[in-house]
């Protein structure tokens, strides 16, 4: 069984707001963020339009903290050389998309990047388990993608255990993300599922102070938990 991270915390700059993202940083480093996650939306994929290569820059220019960032577009590998040079350290890609997943997965490596395979919740864990010895994460969506503020799916819970299973099956000390509709009491039922990296938007965001809304959720991921962490 490997030793697993401890419950990591990447809040989504997609809920922040964008007339100030330096402060929305800033706030999020000082209340304890482990990353910071990044929403590339095409408006075909999903129909959203969000993030290019040139904000991700602007993000990685003023933090140190590593940059998730979540490509919700049809063609992940014509564009993951754009980001990773960018500044992105982990590239996610959705299976769904059309770019064959392996390619992309091998892409991603030789650019020396971290790479991960996101899921739509009525994605089986099956579409990804053949990338599940060459990954850094798998990314359970609990919302559909393409919309923030949508409300926690708890059926997708299975799916995050079944990764979980999976990979610590392999010997692999792969992230499994949860995303979607992730507050204080949901954070909880995914980390008792599996979960160890946690993206969370409107509730770091949403209202009241960033300090006090990171201090909550890692009280409930850490209570969610019951694996062993490093």
């Amino acid at each position: 069984m490997p030793t697993r991270r401890r419950p990591r915390l990447a809040p989504s700059l997609l809920s922040a707001d964008f007339a100030d993202l330096a402060s929305a940083i800033r706030e999020a480093e000082a209340g304890g963020a482990d990353a910071f996650h990044l929403d590339v939306m095409d408006g075909h994929f999903v129909p959203n339009l969000s993030f290019g290569p040139a904000l991700v820059r602007a993000v990685r220019a003023r933090t140190k903290l590593p940059l998730d960032v979540h490509l919700m577009i049809e063609d992940p590998l014509r564009y993951v050389d754009a980001f990773h040079r960018a500044g992105g350290d982990t590239l996610v890609f959705h299976v769904e998309a059309q770019s064959p997943p392996a390619e992309v997965v091998r892409a991603v490596h030789r650019l020396g990047g971290a790479v991960g395979a996101a899921l739509r919740p009525e994605t089986p864990f099956s579409a990804v388990e053949p990338l599940a010895d060459d990954l850094e994460q798998v990314l359970v969506m609990s919302v559909h993608p393409g919309f923030s503020g949508q409300t926690f799916l708890p059926e997708v819970l299975p799916k995050v255990t079944a990764a979980r299973e999976r990979l610590d099956g392999l010997g692999r000390e792969t992230d499994v993300s949860i995303d979607g509709g992730v507050t204080a009491e949901t954070a909880v039922a995914a980390a008792r599922a599996g979960a160890s990296f946690f993206v969370c938007g409107n509730s770091v965001y949403g209202s009241g102070s960033v300090g006090e809304n990171l201090k909550r959720l890692r009280t409930a991921v850490e209570v969610g938990s019951h694996r062993e962490v490093r």
